[in-house]
């Protein structure tokens, strides 16, 4: 009967709503690192942490204060509260009860409930044992002022800020990527620790005006030596002791040393993380932007129209001198591989990004980030460089909303434009922002008196317009030449006379903007006059 019970509990817990919300909240409060109540909680304990820090002390020379009694124990308070919700939000103890339970009936045994709460109960055990759970635990002790002893403990408060700052983590970081080398260090400084103390105990316990009178004098001394301190409380009075002392401070000489290069050598392995958590902390201040993958000449020039529009963007590069030229420029860059999915996805591509740039020279790399992008999120746009004609299928069946082949548009334009000049220096204006000029489209809507219309009709030079192309997904068209296909349409370059326009149909036009406008602003007048009444 209690198996049951505890069975039909367990599946009401995971249908319950209002317990999957209650548990979302917790974990966005206390361990998503990208919420921001997280970060505001974070805030608040490192607050709450100083100032106990601050009435302990206190407190140590005022016992009889009321104010810290209550202060330390509404502190206590959050500390045990915040320790049960993080062990709740670890545990899921009805998953396992659940899981065991449908088990058994697949298997046709017997529901073992000792079993389930064993299973249960290591899995608390796991989070019980855990580093921060243990520093948790430990800065609750010092509240109990019974034990003045405890007080010592006071110091995990101080600990528990590695649980509520990313530089504090980062920190712990660099020293756990050491740990090899920190521990050697640390079993040879304890065995040099050991022969020190007891050699400098042999000769110096019945000297004459020693200091030291038993082993813990002589750790003592040691201690003080190995340090480079020298208080000169103790020091030796005979010759083996004198040697000692020379072999120690020449010894500690080399202890400091290689701890000092294990140190620089762990922060200078994670200040590229340091700076990249920066950068990621800045994009999630952003709503929107776009990702470029690949800072050569395409995507620096990407960069600088994005930057003079005042477009949110961050750049991936794994080539460290890219990376730091985008920095100079002022622009946030990530020094990684971009093909990665844990990097793509610290970089937003699943939380504001809403396009995404595969611009790198490398065509295999392309498809690889084109590939890894579609598979994190289904519905951003994904523009990809091919440097080959025969990769651009491939990076379509890949995911690709658009691919663009640079080498072919520049050959195109030059042969094209090679014998008219004024065209080709309007449009190098328009890439380079130095003219007035500017290109934009004109959709051939329904019943437009576009419509049917071929291009020698249009009066376009009158206009001081220049037709640079027709994009266009009617199959009526492709039998003119000089088509460049993006996806399901084409790009009709520098049609002919004859090319008749079809509703659906875009013009791609240069000449002034208001020329343009005026342009627009006719064909629509002429649609809705050209309308028969009903």
């Amino acid at each position: 009967m209690l198996a049951k019970l505890i069975v039909y509990c367990a599946y009401y817990l995971k249908s319950a709503d209002w317990y999957r919300s209650a548990k979302l909240f917790f974990y966005d409060l206390l361990e998503n690192s990208h919420s921001r109540k997280k970060k505001y909680f974070d805030a608040t304990m490192i607050g709450l942490l100083i100032l106990s820090v601050i009435f302990l002390i206190y407190d140590i020379e005022h016992e009889d204060s009321k104010m810290g009694g209550y202060f330390e124990l509404a502190i206590l308070m959050v500390f045990i509260v915040e320790y049960c919700l993080r062990g709740w939000i670890y545990s899921d103890t009805y998953k396992v009860i659940i899981e065991e339970y449908e088990k058994a009936l697949y298997l046709n045994l017997d529901f073992n409930l000792l079993g389930v709460f064993r299973k249960a109960f290591v899995r608390d055990i796991e989070y019980i044992t855990s580093p921060f759970a243990i520093i948790d635990i430990l800065a609750i002790l010092p509240s109990y002022r019974p034990l003045a002893i405890l007080r010592i403990f006071i110091i995990f408060r101080l600990f528990k800020l590695f649980r509520y700052s990313n530089s504090a983590k980062l920190f712990a970081d660099a020293l756990a990527s050491k740990r090899f080398e920190l521990m050697t260090l640390l079993i040879f400084t304890c065995f040099l620790v050991f022969i020190a103390s007891v050699s400098i105990y042999m000769f110096e316990y019945q000297a004459l005006g020693s200091g030291i009178h038993n082993l813990f004098d002589a750790f003592y001394w040691t201690i003080v030596t190995l340090a480079t301190v020298g208080f000169g409380d103790i020091t030796p009075q005979t010759t083996g002791g004198r040697w000692v002392t020379i072999f120690l401070i020449l010894a500690s000489l080399g202890v400091l040393s290689f701890f000092t290069s294990i140190l620089i050598a762990a922060f200078s392995e994670k200040m590229l993380s340091m700076r990249e958590s920066r950068t990621y902390a800045e994009l999630e201040r952003y709503d929107s932007f776009i990702i470029i993958c690949g800072f050569g000449r395409v995507g620096q020039e990407i960069a600088r129209h994005l930057h003079g529009e005042r477009q949110k963007f961050v750049i991936i590069d794994r080539v460290p001198a890219r990376v730091v030229l985008a920095k100079q420029r002022g622009y946030l860059a990530i020094e990684s591989d971009a093909s990665n999915n844990e990097v793509l996805l610290n970089a937003g591509i699943c939380r504001g990004a809403t396009a995404i740039l595969c611009i790198t020279g490398d065509d295999v790399i392309n498809v690889y980030i084109t590939l890894t992008s579609r598979h994190l999120n289904k519905n951003l746009r994904i523009i990809s460089r091919a440097n080959r004609h025969d990769n651009v299928n491939k990076l379509y069946q890949a995911g690709a909303d658009n691919v663009i082949r640079p080498f072919e548009i520049a050959g195109l334009l030059a042969a094209e434009f090679v014998g008219q000049p004024v065209a080709f220096e309007a449009i190098s204006g328009i890439l380079h922002n130095q003219t007035e000029i500017v290109m934009e489209s004109v959709l051939v809507s329904e019943k437009s008196p576009l419509d049917n219309q071929q291009i020698g009709q249009l009066d376009l030079q009158q206009r001081k317009l220049t037709l640079l192309g027709v994009i266009s997904d009617n199959p009526i068209h492709l039998k003119h030449k000089n088509k460049y296909q993006v996806k399901q349409q084409h790009f009709y370059f520098n049609p002919e006379a004859d090319f008749i326009l079809r509703h659906g149909d875009m013009l791609v036009l240069l000449g002034r903007k208001y020329g343009i406008d005026h342009f627009r602003d006719q064909v629509e007048q002429r649609r809705l006059f050209s309308r028969k009444p009903k």
